[in-house]
């Protein structure tokens, strides 16, 4: 059509909403080189040696992301200080952050993130969908009923989710139960709602 195709694309939303995981997906669906840069560990490596460039090696086809974006691109990012990164090859560049407000417009202005897709929580449906592919494979007890476990108000995301699932089948297994009661699921889910407002990382919520 006589133009060129979006450079980069930059993913946001609360965490644990598959910013990640859907860029890998792309990759893999396009047969492309994934690589993956974590804004904070650059920070931690380069302390105190400013910005540093990013080279890619050459690759047919290759997608970066460069998750936490936030952590070396906030509003003091300085777009001439060196801190862009350089693009060797046919390459997209994928950006993720929790929290857009907080990067610097000059970073994912046009020409160099062509792209803004937000990603939000789960609604009802989709809250569904995601717990029956978790539970697919588990034995559930006949009072287990996901409609109690999808409360719109409760603010589930896909990874928290995963989280409950999981730990509802472990505390079950070390139980020596044959099947995953609504007890553990309730109980979980309540562990994983009270771990998000204490802002504990997120992950398995032991």
């Amino acid at each position: 059509m006589g133009i060129k195709p979006p450079k980069g694309v930059i993913l946001y939303g609360p965490p644990g909403t598959g910013k990640t995981l859907l860029s890998k997906a792309v990759a893999n669906q396009t047969s492309a080189t994934f690589l993956r840069v974590v804004g904070s560990e650059l920070i931690q490596k380069y302390l105190g040696d400013g910005p540093k460039l990013i080279l890619a090696e050459e690759h047919e086809l290759s997608i970066m992301f460069t998750d936490e974006i936030g952590a070396i691109g906030t509003k003091r990012y300085d777009s001439n200080s060196g801190g862009e990164r350089e693009i060797q090859g046919d390459m997209k560049v994928i950006m993720a952050t929790n929290r857009i407000e907080t990067v610097d417009l000059a970073l994912i202005r046009p020409g160099r993130i062509d792209r803004k897709i937000k990603f939000s929580l789960p609604d009802e449906r989709t809250k569904k969908r995601i717990f029956q592919n978790h539970t697919s494979r588990m034995t559930l007890a006949d009072d287990v009923t996901l409609d109690d476990l999808i409360m719109v108000k409760d603010d589930l995301s896909g990874a928290d989710i995963k989280a409950v699932c999981t730990e509802a089948c472990l505390m079950a297994s070390r139980e020596r139960r044959m099947k995953v009661t609504n007890e553990y699921f309730k109980k979980y889910k309540e562990n994983v709602l009270y771990k998000k407002q204490e802002d504990t990382p997120e992950g398995l919520y032991l």
